[in-house]
């Protein structure tokens, strides 16, 4: 691109090539990564190109709307935009169903980025074979053991249970009567009192009484 040339050349196929209206921020926008055009330079191109009746100008209101000269390109008859109106209902087709293959193969690239590798798999898999072969041993063991408990032995067990822990409820109860007798004549906190005479609470051992 010459400098006399001034990036006019590439407007002038640009606008061509689209053909379609266009201000010159617009082309500025669209060929300034690409070729490096500056804003003044675009404008002032564009004006030429006007001027010299290669593109086309119209003015709205205070903006310049540029496109190519339609005098260049043939006339289509009504066929040929019946048949560009299929192709591009066609294309628009291909187009939505390609978009929804692409969606589909994200998904399937997702979930399998997520699964185990071969490796992974094989790795848990040994490991869970290793997990089952020690319940198995631990299951066998307690079915060859000679010590289990009779249901007469667990019977026993469970009554003594509950009398021990009647007891300790009766017992608790009886403490805490004496504690609230005492403390009523007595001058300083229940804290204090326990303190000083050495109880400790189930509450200070965090323990709960079971239920029966």
């Amino acid at each position: 691109m010459s400098k006399k040339d001034n990036g006019a050349s590439i407007i002038l196929a640009y606008l061509n090539e689209k053909n379609r209206p266009y201000s010159a921020q617009d082309v500025f926008c669209n060929l300034q990564q690409q070729h490096g055009l500056g804003k003044t330079a675009v404008v002032k191109a564009m004006e030429l190109l006007a001027v010299e009746g290669k593109i086309k100008e119209k003015i709205y209101g205070k903006q310049k709307i540029y496109f190519a000269d339609q005098a260049q390109f043939k006339d289509v008859s009504d066929a040929d935009l019946k048949a560009m109106d299929c192709q591009l209902a066609e294309l628009s087709a291909e187009a939505q169903s390609l978009a929804q293959s692409c969606r589909q193969l994200d998904a399937e690239l997702k979930e399998l980025n997520s699964s185990l590798t071969t490796e992974e798999m094989i790795s848990e898999t040994q490991q869970l074979k290793e997990e089952c072969s020690g319940y198995r041993a631990r299951l066998q063991k307690i079915k060859s053991a000679t010590s289990h408990v009779t249901p007469e032995e667990k019977e026993k067990v469970y009554k003594e249970r509950d009398v021990y822990v009647k007891e300790w409820k009766k017992r608790k109860r009886l403490a805490s009567d004496m504690i609230n007798a005492i403390l009523e004549g007595y001058p300083k906190s229940k804290k204090e009192f326990l303190d000083e005479v050495g109880v400790e609470t189930d509450e200070d051992c965090k323990v709960v009484v079971p239920n029966p």
